[in-house]
C-alpha cells in the first residue's frame, strides 16, 4: 500500500467521499477500463471523468424526486455506469440495492418490493423484457432506466434509455451523506433456504472493511485488477470497486467469463478477485490437458508444483531449505512461467472468498509461483473477516483476523465475528438480526471453525448444513463435495443422508467427460446408460478415490447422476453458485427415496 496515495476512513468518511477525495488527489489517473461492443475496442476513463457522470446522474435524480434515504436498485454487468450509478445514489444520500443480472425475475421482484425501490437500472432491454410475467408486481418503481439505446418506443411511460433520461451537464458531484453510520446499502442474501433477508450495511461497515483489508494486501497505483466477479456480490464491491478507489489502484472491467482468458492474455491484470469455482476450472482445464498429453509432461508438471510448493514452505518459514529448490529456476522457466503466462503473466496475487478453496487447487497454484490468497467472511460483515496474506500465507486455512475485527469459537464450535464490520441489520427482519447478532454485538457466522496457536482460522462446517445421520454421526457435506468434484466427471455434486443410516450422492456429470467416461468402460453414452447398477458401481469407485482422506463412517453407498446442469434460473443454485439444497432435494424427492429403499 502507498500510504501518500490511501485514502483513510477518516479522510473519506464516507463512501462517496472516497470518489471526492480520490478525484482531489489524482484527477486524470486510469480509473477503469471497459470493452466498447459498438466500435469493439477498449475504452480509458479518468477519475475526473468519471466524477463528471457521476454529477450528471445526480441531476437526473434529483430531477425524478428521488430524497435521501430512498431505496434505488442496480441489475447490469460490471462497467463503469454501475459505478457512477452507486457513487451518485450514495452521494444524494440514497441506499442501493444491487441486483444478480442471472437471478430470476420473481425473486428480483420480491427484493425490490422488500426494499421499496423506487428505481432499478438494466444493463439491457432484454433484461426488463424478461420481467413480462412479473410486472404487475413492479408498481413501486418511478423509474426504470436502460444502458443500452432504445431502438424503438417502448409502452412503458417510466422507462428510459440513459441517453435519454442524463441532462448534458450535472454541474458540481453532490456528496451529501456526513454520517459514517447512515444506511448506504441493502445486500439481499443469495438465500440458500427460504426467502432472501436484506443485510442493512452503513457507510462505516465498507469503508472501515476496505481498509482493514488494504493493510492485509499490498495495493497501490501501479495495480490493475480485472473484474468479473458480480459487483453485486460483496467481496468484489468492497475488495474490487471501494479498496480500488481507496489505493488508486485501476479496474478493468472484463467482457464476460466466457472471454476471461482472452481477458487475462490481453489486460495483464496484476490482482484478481475470484470464487473457488474459477480457480476450478482453470485447474481442471490444465488437468485435462495433461491427461491426454504424454506421460513425461504429466511428470514434469507434478515434479515443478512439488518443488514450487517446497519453495512456498521454506519462504513461509515453515519449511527448510531442500537441494530440490535448486531445480526451480529451471522448472519455473519450463513450466511454471508458461502456465501463468496464460493468465497475463502478470499477476502479483490471486484472492479467493465466497467459499472454500479446495486444497489441490491451492496446491497447484501455489506450486506454480502464484499467491494465491484464500480469506472467509459474509455479506453480513461487509465483507472480509479473515485474510491470508502474502507474508503469511497458511493455504488450509482462510488467514488470521483482519485489523480492527474480533473473532472467538462460541458454542458447538460456531465462529462468532465482532467489529465495526458488522451490519446493521437485516431489512424490515428484527427477529432475524436478533437472532444473528447477540446484544453484546457479536455475530454468530453458522460456521463451525477452529483457530490454532497463530491465530489461523480453519473453517471445520457449517451448523446448519451437517448431515445428522441415524447413527448419530455428525457429516460436514461441503468438504466431501468439494473433494469429489476434483474429479472433473463431476460438475456439480450434493450428499443427502441426513437421518438415514448412509450417505447418498445426487450428481450431474460433465457431458463430455461422461462420453469420454463412457466409451472407456464400453457402454452407451445416452440417458438410460447412466442408471444402470454397473454404471453406479463404476461412478462409486471414483467417488470412493477422492474421499480417501475422509473417515470410514463418511462412505457413499447409493448414487444418482444426471446430465442436466443445475442452474440458477432452474432454481438449484444461488446467484453465487451455491447449491440450493432443499430446492434439490424437493426437486430429486423420487430419487433419494429409491436410493433408501428398505432402510
Amino acid at each position: 500500500m502507498n500510504t501518500n496515495e490511501a485514502i483513510t476512513p477518516e479522510q473519506a468518511r464516507t463512501l462517496d467521499g472516497l470518489l471526492r477525495e480520490r478525484v482531489e488527489r489524482t484527477p486524470q489517473a486510469l480509473a477503469y477500463r471497459d470493452f466498447n461492443q459498438h466500435f469493439a475496442n477498449w475504452r480509458d476513463y479518468s477519475w475526473a471523468q468519471i466524477d463528471r457522470e457521476v454529477a450528471r446522474w445526480q441531476a437526473a435524480l434529483e430531477r425524478d424526486g428521488l430524497k435521501a434515504g430512498d431505496r434505488v436498485a442496480v441489475m447490469m454487468r460490471n462497467a463503469p455506469e454501475w459505478v457512477v450509478f452507486d457513487q451518485a445514489a450514495l452521494g444524494l444520500g440514497l441506499v442501493v440495492v444491487p441486483l444478480y443480472t442471472q437471478d430470476r425475475p420473481d425473486n428480483v421482484a420480491y427484493i425490490l418490493n422488500d426494499a421499496g425501490c423506487k428505481v432499478v437500472v438494466f444493463g439491457t432491454l432484454e433484461q426488463w423484457q424478461g420481467f413480462a410475467g412479473v410486472r404487475e408486481q413492479l408498481g413501486g418503481l418511478v423509474r426504470i432506466l436502460v444502458v443500452e439505446p432504445l431502438a424503438a418506443p417502448v409502452d412503458e411511460p417510466r422507462l428510459r434509455s440513459i441517453a435519454q433520461w442524463l441532462p448534458e451537464d450535472g454541474g458540481a458531484t453532490r456528496h451529501l451523506p456526513t454520517d459514517p453510520d447512515a444506511l448506504a446499502t441493502i445486500v439481499y442474501t443469495s438465500g440458500t433456504t427460504g426467502k432472501p433477508k436484506g443485510v442493512m450495511l452503513s457507510h462505516r461497515n465498507i469503508v472501515s472493511n476496505a481498509h482493514a483489508s488494504l493493510t492485509v494486501m499490498t495495493v497501490g497505483p501501479a495495480d490493475v485488477f480485472l473484474s468479473f466477479l458480480p459487483l453485486s456480490h460483496m467481496f468484489e464491491r468492497t475488495c474490487g470497486y471501494y479498496l480500488t478507489m481507496m489505493a488508486g489502484s485501476s479496474v478493468v472491467f472484463a467482457r464476460s467469463v466466457a472471454l476471461l482468458s482472452e481477458d487475462l492474455l490481453s489486460q495483464r491484470p496484476t490482482m484478481l478477485i475470484s470464487v473457488p469455482r474459477i480457480y476450478e476450472r482453470v485447474y481442471a482445464a490444465i488437468k485435462t490437458k495433461l491427461e491426454e498429453g504424454p506421460q513425461w509432461q504429466q511428470w514434469l508438471f507434478e515434479s515443478t508444483v512439488a518443488v514450487g510448493n517446497l519453495r512456498f514452505a521454506h519462504t513461509q518459514g515453515r519449511g527448510g531449505w531442500r537441494p530440490a529448490l535448486l531445480l526451480w529456476p529451471l522448472l519455473n522457466a519450463l513450466v511454471a512461467k508458461k502456465i501463468l503466462a496464460r493468465l497475463g503473466g502478470n499477476l502479483r496475487a490471486a484472492l479467493s472468498g465466497g467459499a472454500a478453496l479446495p486444497p489441490d487447487v491451492a496446491r497447484i497454484f501455489i506450486g506454480l509461483g502464484l499467491n494465491l490468497l484464500q480469506g472467509y467472511g459474509m455479506t453480513e460483515t461487509s465483507p472480509v473477516a479473515c485474510a491470508n496474506s502474502v507474508r503469511d500465507n497458511l493455504p488450509a486455512s482462510v488467514g488470521t483476523v483482519v485489523p480492527g475485527v474480533e473473532i472467538r469459537i462460541g458454542e458447538l464450535g460456531a465462529l462468532l465475528i465482532r467489529g465495526p464490520n458488522i451490519m446493521l441489520g437485516y431489512w424490515n427482519n428484527r427477529e432475524a438480526t436478533a437472532a444473528m447478532i447477540a446484544a453484546d454485538g457479536w455475530l454468530n457466522s453458522g460456521d463451525t471453525a477452529r483457530i490454532d496457536e497463530g491465530g489461523h482460522v480453519f473453517i471445520t462446517g457449517r451448523l446448519k448444513e451437517i448431515i445428522v445421520m441415524s447413527n448419530g454421526e455428525k457429516i460436514p457435506p461441503v468438504d466431501i463435495e468439494s473433494a469429489i468434484t476434483r474429479d472433473t466427471l463431476f460438475e456439480h455434486v450434493m450428499l443427502v443422508g441426513e437421518g438415514k443410516p448412509y450417505l447418498s450422492l445426487l450428481a450431474v456429470l460433465n457431458r463430455k467427460r461422461w462420453e469420454e467416461f463412457a466409451a472407456a468402460n464400453a457402454m452407451g453414452a445416452d440417458f438410460a446408460s447412466l442408471s444402470t447398477p454397473a454404471t453406479e458401481k463404476l461412478l462409486l469407485a471414483r467417488v470412493a478415490a477422492q474421499m480417501k482422506e475422509f473417515p470410514g463412517y463418511a462412505q457413499v453407498r447409493k448414487l444418482t447422476a444426471g446430465l442436466e446442469p443445475w442452474t440458477v434460473e432452474a432454481g438449484l443454485l444461488t446467484p453465487t453458485l451455491k447449491i440450493k439444497r432443499p430446492r434439490v432435494i424437493e426437486k430429486f424427492n423420487a430419487e433419494i427415496d429409491r436410493m433408501y429403499e428398505g432402510h
